[in-house]
């Protein structure tokens, strides 16, 4: 089930995007009065939609962005007043994906979070390949994984087994192990799985 959080301090607003955004099947709907009452919740809230006033009393749009920096699986569209443009570019700088201005023309707003949702499950597709990686290389011994890595460095059999002070043959069965961990066929897909758990900079 997808989800979309409002957070605007003006009750009209609250109610006029969550009238609107019931149009969505499957889709779990809340609104906060106040970006402090959102971040008493954040750590329930998991792969959302936000969108998010930037003035309000208490905690600011801008706190809300601090507080989900760090948050892949939640994406934020700010809705500002008119003339706010200087604000919405700050706002996307700190995080934010997209800005609507106030009065928000629905058809520009369903198709922003059409955008964003179709971005946020792309997010999630990564997050879940990244978690899936990870786990496999974690069952790598320290062996295997110094071969790995010497295979990410393009170095030969011969080459690994001289830095680690082990034969050809030796590096040989390492190598055939680790690929067993990791689940893959071949050396392409072994640094494909390397990739998505971070041991390669892109």
């Amino acid at each position: 089930m997808r989800s979309i959080y409002i957070v605007d301090d003006d009750q009209s607003v609250r109610s006029e995007l969550y009238s609107l955004l019931s149009v969505y099947p499957n889709t779990l709907l809340r609104s906060f009065a106040s970006g402090d009452d959102f971040l008493a919740e954040l750590g329930d809230i998991q792969s959302a939609l936000i969108l998010l006033d930037m003035n309000m009393p208490g905690a600011s749009g801008f706190d809300v962005l601090a507080a989900i920096r760090d948050r892949k699986d939640l994406l934020s569209i700010v809705i500002t007043g008119q003339g706010d443009t200087r604000m919405a570019v700050q706002a996307m700088k700190a995080g934010a994906i997209d800005f609507l201005e106030k009065p928000c023309d629905p058809k520009a707003l369903l198709q922003t979070i059409d955008q964003a949702f179709e971005n946020l499950e792309e997010t999630e597709q990564v997050i879940a390949r990244t978690g899936e990686a990870r786990e496999k290389v974690s069952r790598l011994s320290a062996r295997e994984r110094d071969v790995l890595e010497g295979l990410i460095e393009g170095k030969s059999n011969k080459v690994i087994g001289y830095e680690l002070d082990i034969s050809p043959r030796t590096v040989e069965v390492y190598r055939g192990k680790m690929m067993d961990k990791l689940e893959v066929q071949s050396l392409p897909e072994a640094l494909r799985v390397a990739f998505a758990a971070g041991l390669v900079e892109a």
